[in-house]
Formats: C-alpha cells, structure tokens, sequence
C-alpha cells in the first residue's frame, strides 16, 4: 500500500504536507490531524450540498439532516416525521443530535445539518419559527412520599430531597442547576446521567426526584408529576441558515403544526 498524503489549505498557496506517515499501519501526522476536522466537514458539506440540490430540482430523493438535541428527539421530533414522511416517502431524515444548545447552534453554523430544532437562539440572522415553549416538570417514582396533589410544587421546599441529575455537558444539567439556584440551594445528587430518558428511568426507580422535558414523559409513567414553582421554561424553535427549498418548508411546516410541546397526558395531570 503506498504512503498516503493529504492536502491542506497551503496547497493554494504552492505547498504540500504530509498528513499520514506509516508505520506497521497508516496514521495522522500533526498536520494531519489538524486537517482532519477542516476534511470531514468539507464531505459532509459536499454531500449536503448535493442532496439539497436534488431537492431543490425536484428529485425527491436524499436526506433531509435535521439538528436537534437528544431530548427534543425524544419528546418533540417524532409526530412531525411521521407527518413530513407521509409527504415525501421517499425521503429520509438524519437526525444530528447534541448535548447542548451551544454545539446544535455551532453545527447549524457550519453546515452540518439543513434545518435545526431547539431552543431559540438568542441571535440568529437566518429563517426561524417558534414553534412553541417547552415545559420541565418535577418527576418522582411511584413509592416517592411527595405528594401529587396538589399538581405543583415550590422548588425551595425540594432542597432537602436527592437529585437525579445530568452530566455537565448536557444542556440539562445547566437548566436543573439555574431553577435551583434560584430557588435558593443547590441540588443534593443521588446520580447523573446524560439522557433524559435515563433521568426517567432512574427517577421511576426511586434514586431520587427529577427535572425533566414534560414531553418525554409517556403515558404509562407511574410517579409523580409536579409542575415546579417558579415554573421552567424554555421557547423552541425551528430554523435555518437560508431560505428553505420546498422540501425542507414541509418539515418546518409539520413540526410548526403537529408539535405538541405539552403532552394532552400530562396537561390532564397537571390541571
């Protein structure tokens, strides 16, 4: 197999660099791993590029990349999919997903994914939609001693109580240790985790109460639910870096008319 070499950007200006030396097997130099990230963004873009062209003469074929976070995968994306592939079959959607606003926000800025859904930047200068205000509620198992009537609670009065909480690079970690903070105290952890899902789980198992998305909570969820005091929010939205072609307008439209940010199953406990 013969030495591999890679391009930079200094061959524009006349010059080339080893990316990969070999060894008993090929690996990356220094400047090869320093032109890795520039290399694989630049495919992913050309693959994009191609696909939202396709779409954009007509051929409905390809893939529509959708940014989100895990989360809103969860509670949030899956009726608008189902309704934006009834229209386009054909069509499949890859979800890129992350932890934290900040890394969804940073991807949609270098092209890695078509249209986003998250909470709304704070400063974006392409096409956004709000397309509702998510809501977090407190969880707790089924054996849990806090009661569920009435269907709030004050988070000052929960200061004693052990925390299911999320690892620090994910959003939600940010967002339980805020509403805590203001609530005057800082949560007591029983474990972390990174999901949201995992946080259910482990809150169903009795390894302490909860802060989570009210839309990832199901309908069979047999603890407790409690909308917190102050109330946490947070407004979703979804947007784009340009205007959307066709194909991409019938997802914005599906999710900004099929999203239930509130669960009907969950509203119904909370009134």
């Amino acid at each position: 197999m013969p030495l591999a070499y890679g391009l930079t950007g200094d061959l524009e200006r006349g010059h080339l660099r080893e990316v990969l030396v070999r060894v008993r097997a090929a690996r990356l130099t220094p400047a090869g791993r320093t032109a890795l990230p520039h290399a694989r963004a630049s495919l992913a873009h050309a693959e994009r590029t191609g696909s939202a062209a396709r779409r954009a003469s007509g051929v409905e074929t390809g893939e529509l990349h959708i940014g989100t976070l895990f989360s809103i995968s969860v509670g949030v994306l899956p009726g608008a999919l189902r309704i934006w592939r009834r229209q386009y079959p054909e069509l499949q959607a890859h979800l890129v997903e992350f932890r934290h606003t900040d890394d969804l926000i940073d991807a949609m800025e270098a092209g890695r994914a078509d249209v986003a859904v998250g909470p709304t930047p704070a400063a974006w200068d392409g096409p956004a939609r709000e397309i509702g205000v998510e809501e977090f509620v407190i969880v707790a198992g089924p054996e849990s001693d806090l009661p569920s009537e009435p269907a709030s609670v004050r988070l000052a009065d929960l200061a004693d109580r052990d925390w299911v909480h999320f690892t620090v690079p994910s959003g939600l970690a940010a967002i339980l240790d805020e509403a805590c903070r203001a609530a005057g105290f800082t949560p007591k952890l029983s474990v972390r985790t990174e999901q949201s899902t995992s946080a259910l789980n482990l809150v169903a198992a009795g390894l302490g109460i909860g802060l989570v998305p009210a839309n990832i909570i199901p309908p069979h969820f047999d603890g407790v639910v409690l909308r917190p005091d102050p109330p946490v929010r947070r407004p979703l939205s979804v947007y784009t870096r340009v205007r959307p072609d066709p194909i991409t307008a019938a997802f914005v439209e599906a999710i900004a008319d099929e999203t239930l940010v509130m669960p009907p199953h969950i509203l119904n406990r909370l009134d």
